[in-house]
């Protein structure tokens, strides 16, 4: 690649534009489009390329989501008139499915390919010891802006006798190549919903352990229909329920819990899997001798994503903000204005979307209606079941809804999907939200007929039902009959 501007040695310093420190997706996001557009880029990265996301997230648990779904299929099928029958599942062969999966897509974000942009990629431990200057494998790096993109780690939670047993977090649970025989999942989040139902379709025996309701950020109806499909599938969830102990006994784990109106009772199982929430990483980065502060959420940063040390910004989990990858992505494209271009740019997350991938899915994307009922004083909410979609009814996927909250005028707030499918439906939603549409945008689409995209031009018709077919209008339209020629 021509004309590019690589770091310089430099008085036994290597002197750099942008020092990245973290090569997970916004790292590598910053990375990637700091160094084609000019900028001399380092790049610090102490594990493996690509980060959670890549090795031990998204990625190997959509793999596994999809190697449960493949089993759902082939159990179901009686439905369809296709023999259906109980799927023979080779444990082995879905972990070699899920990292043949990481493996595709690992090029994409490994060391030969940043070195070729014109990245310098040292693997290693960063850690600041000035203001304007990290020590990463025995080089000292003086750079003019510095990126962390550290991210998280499964969060351990407090309980006596866990430190004592063996578990699985997302950092090793896709690395089993035997299938748990009775998985005990402690969380009832995202990552937490999402594995119990893989594990349980794929074969396991699962309960679902949570402190207070399951995916708490999400609508209470959205919700509910997750739950039921979690039942529907086999998996035994236990919300509002205190883990008072956990001891091991043999091969076998025994959690103690007491329910919120006292009963106490031990869950007896094969694997404990802990998905419990995140912990910014932030050990080790020597962030005092910077300057720069922190607190229990993360690296403390302004709407800049700046830190306390000005020439410092902070990015992902680690910056302690809303904890996807595609936020991440979105924040270094906030970052490279800044730092490239001198934009005073600034993070707004009023259309930011995210997705649960559970079967079916759950999409949510704005204001939830109590976040709404906070901000604007008439909220209109437009509800309407995903079975009165004719695609949903071919594919015996019925189960679910679409809930649109409004402002004055009919403006978009926020919209959940609860149904198949939700995470690609919630992206219209969210383009209507960012650029300020009206209701009346979206009900007037001409969308493909069957497609589970008409779920959306219906939800937001019904908000011209009483006008167009109330007694007004057809007053109106009688008038007009009679005297037309």
């Amino acid at each position: 690649m021509a004309n590019i501007r690589r770091p310089r040695m430099k008085n036994g310093f290597l002197h750099a534009d942008i020092c990245v420190i973290g090569a997970g997706s916004g790292g590598l996001s910053v990375a990637a489009g700091a160094v084609q557009m000019g900028a001399s880029v380092v790049l610090v990265e102490k594990g493996l390329m690509g980060g959670d996301c890549l090795n031990t997230g998204c990625v190997p648990s959509k793999a596994l989501i999809a190697a449960a779904h493949a089993a759902k299929v082939i159990q179901s099928g009686q439905a369809f008139g296709v023999s259906g029958h109980e799927p023979v599942v080779d444990f082995s062969k879905v972990h070699a499915h899920v990292h043949g999966v990481i493996n595709a897509i690992a090029p994409h974000d490994s060391i030969n390919r940043f070195e070729a942009l014109g990245v310098s990629v040292i693997s290693g431990a960063a850690r600041f010891i000035a203001a304007d200057v990290i020590e990463a494998d025995s080089a000292k790096i003086r750079a003019r802006r510095f990126v962390v993109a550290t991210g998280s780690s499964a969060a351990v939670p407090s309980i006596p006798g866990l430190a004592n047993v063996p578990f699985l977090t997302n950092e090793n649970v896709f690395h089993l190549t035997e299938r748990p025989g009775h998985l005990i999942v402690i969380g009832g989040g995202p990552i937490g919903v999402e594995l119990a139902q893989a594990f349980r379709r794929l074969g396991s025996n699962v309960t679902l352990l949570e402190r207070f309701g399951l995916l708490a950020e999400d609508e209470l109806e959205a919700v509910e229909v997750v739950r039921h499909a979690l039942a529907a599938d086999g998996v035994v969830v236990s919300e509002n329920t205190q883990i008072t102990g956990v001891s091991r006994d043999g091969q076998t784990v025994k959690v103690l819990i007491e329910s919120a109106d006292g009963d106490a009772r031990a869950v007896s199982g094969t694997h404990i899997l802990v998905a419990a929430g995140r912990q910014p990483n932030t050990s080790g980065l020597g962030l005092d001798a910077a300057g720069i502060k922190t607190s229990r959420h993360g690296i403390t940063v302004d709407a800049r994503l700046r830190t306390t040390n000005k020439r410092v910004y902070a990015i992902g989990d680690v910056a302690g903000g809303p904890q996807f990858t595609h936020v991440a992505a979105y924040q270094a494209g906030i970052v490279i204005r800044n730092v490239l271009f001198g934009l005073p740019a600034s993070v707004n997350y009023k259309a930011l979307p995210w997705v649960t991938y559970t079967d079916p899915e759950l999409a949510h994307v704005g204001l939830t209606e109590t976040e709404a009922r906070k901000v604007v004083q008439a909220v209109q909410v437009l509800i309407s079941p995903v079975s009165a979609n004719d695609r949903a009814q071919t594919e015996r996927s019925t189960d679910g809804l679409a809930k649109i909250m409004l402002g004055p005028n009919g403006r978009i707030l926020g919209a959940t999907i609860v149904g198949s499918r939700a995470g690609e439906l919630i992206s219209l939603w969210g383009l209507a939200i960012s650029v300020g549409l009206r209701i009346g945008s979206v009900a007037r689409l001409t969308v493909p007929y069957p497609s589970y995209s008409e779920i959306s031009k219906r939800v937001a018709s019904t908000h011209f039902v009483p006008t167009l077919f109330g007694p007004r209008m057809r007053y109106l339209v009688g008038l007009i009959q009679r005297v037309l020629p």
